[in-house]
């Protein structure tokens, strides 16, 4: 097994042969025959062990037993313990989740600041079929039958390729002793139940059961790469950028089939979930939309809009009597000048005796009115965005300057009649938006 793992890190983790890295260790048969087999190979690693608190005695054993491995193996160890019961209550999550979240975070944190390339875990062969199982169970789609990803970002798990009883034979022959969790035979977790039932049975009817699944594995994830291509060729097609939003005509995304598929492999990766949702928006009036925790999905006029949410911000951004600039949260230049100039969406010439300083850069405010330059009487801001066919991004995303409550220019569109420079006027400012 030494040489197969071996051939395995060469061919599939080479960074592991260069840089420093974390090994996560239970104490377990999986996570102890990965420290050795680095080990052996003279990687650079530490080892770090949570330590739950959820078993009293058994857990304080298995920290020790994990700190007298790393002394045996010549290696730094990190030591954390956790309130796990406590974080359960508070954030209302199983225990199984709690102690993944907290973990993962405390890993996360040790590979920044120490410096080191990753975090290796002992998920092995049969970890990969309960959890596909598992997700076959509740119901999932590709995604959910890819099983356990070998690498992520933040992991790398190069015991997959291996089974339980590969790893289990080689502590025996090379006299490698672990700690065994006796949670780890109780039949009242969902995992332990298809460990210790159904796979013997799926085992029993195929003696090559988990080679094949495996071989099935690797097929699935040809298929995704395949899928994620296309689906990155389709983006490439259907998503136009633009400033602040991406917008997908509706009239081309009807034209595929089956529709929630193909919502699915455009919208999923920004957290939408609710397909049905997404789907009436296709045929639903403008302004209606779909949110997911991190983006929004807007219907307007023939598209779909697709925006990140940004954190409420009722801030409004003052602007000086003598200030030049500003930088954020967009570009303005302000400069005293003698005459008028030519004037465009990018510059306009206000009576500056007229502004009452400080200015206020700010977004739209419910009853906003102003009278546009150009044109007789006022006109009510929302009419006015809808003139000149803004979408609900755009309306959002739309800055006014304003002196007091009364609008100066509506951003980069219109100015105000109300500043406007009168003949024989002295005191003329200049406003740029500069791009």
């Amino acid at each position: 097994m030494l040489k197969e793992f071996k051939n395995h890190i060469k061919a599939n983790f080479p960074l592991l042969l260069q840089r420093p890295f974390l090994v996560a260790c239970s104490g377990g048969v999986d996570s102890v025959v990965l420290a050795h087999l680095c080990a052996q190979l003279n990687l650079e690693f530490s080892i770090a062990h949570c330590n739950f608190k959820l078993r009293d005695k058994s857990s304080d054993d298995d920290e020790e037993f994990v700190r007298s491995l790393a002394h045996q193996l010549h290696k730094k160890i990190f030591v954390t313990n956790f309130n796990t019961v406590g974080y359960v209550n508070k954030n209302k999550v199983s225990v199984q989740m709690a102690a993944r979240d907290l973990r993962y975070a405390w890993f996360a944190k040790l590979v920044k600041e120490n410096n080191l390339e990753t975090v290796l875990t002992g998920h092995q062969a049969d970890d990969n079929l309960e959890t596909f199982l598992i997700n076959l169970s509740r119901g999932t789609g590709v995604d959910g039958l890819l099983g356990i990803p070998s690498k992520t970002s933040a992991l790398a798990r190069p015991l997959l390729p291996f089974t339980r009883n590969q790893i289990e034979n080689f502590a025996k022959q090379n006299n490698i002793i672990w700690r065994e969790d006796k949670s780890n035979k109780e039949t009242k977790y969902l995992r332990n139940r298809i460990r210790h039932k159904i796979v013997p049975e799926l085992k029993e009817l195929h003696p090559t059961f988990l080679q094949n699944f495996n071989n099935t594995q690797v097929y699935l994830q040809e298929t995704s790469v395949l899928a994620e291509d296309y689906t990155t060729l389709l983006k490439k097609e259907l998503f136009v950028h633009k400033n602040g939003f991406i917008e997908v005509s509706v009239a081309k995304l009807i034209t595929y089939n089956p529709l929630k598929t193909y919502l699915y492999a455009l919208f999923s990766d920004y957290g939408f979930t609710e397909w049905q949702d997404v789907a009436n928006l296709l045929t639903a009036m403008s302004g209606k939309q779909v949110l997911s925790r991190t983006h929004r999905l807007v219907k307007n006029r023939e598209n779909l809009l697709l925006q990140e949410l940004k954190e409420a911000n009722s801030d409004v951004y003052l602007v000086n009597k003598d200030q030049e600039t500003v930088s954020y949260p967009i570009k303005l230049h302000f400069k005293n000048v003698s005459e008028i100039g030519i004037t465009n969406n990018t510059t306009i010439y206000v009576d500056k005796s007229k502004l009452k300083f400080p200015l206020v850069l700010r977004k739209r405010e419910e009853g906003d009115v102003f009278y546009p330059f150009g044109q007789k009487g006022k006109k009510k801001l929302s009419k006015y965005y809808k003139d000149i066919k803004l979408s609900v991004v755009e309306k959002d995303e739309q800055w006014l300057l304003c002196s007091g409550s009364n609008i100066v220019w509506v951003v980069g569109k219109r100015a105000d009649n109300r500043f406007k420079v009168a003949a024989g006027c002295d005191n003329v400012l200049k406003i740029s938006l500069v791009k």
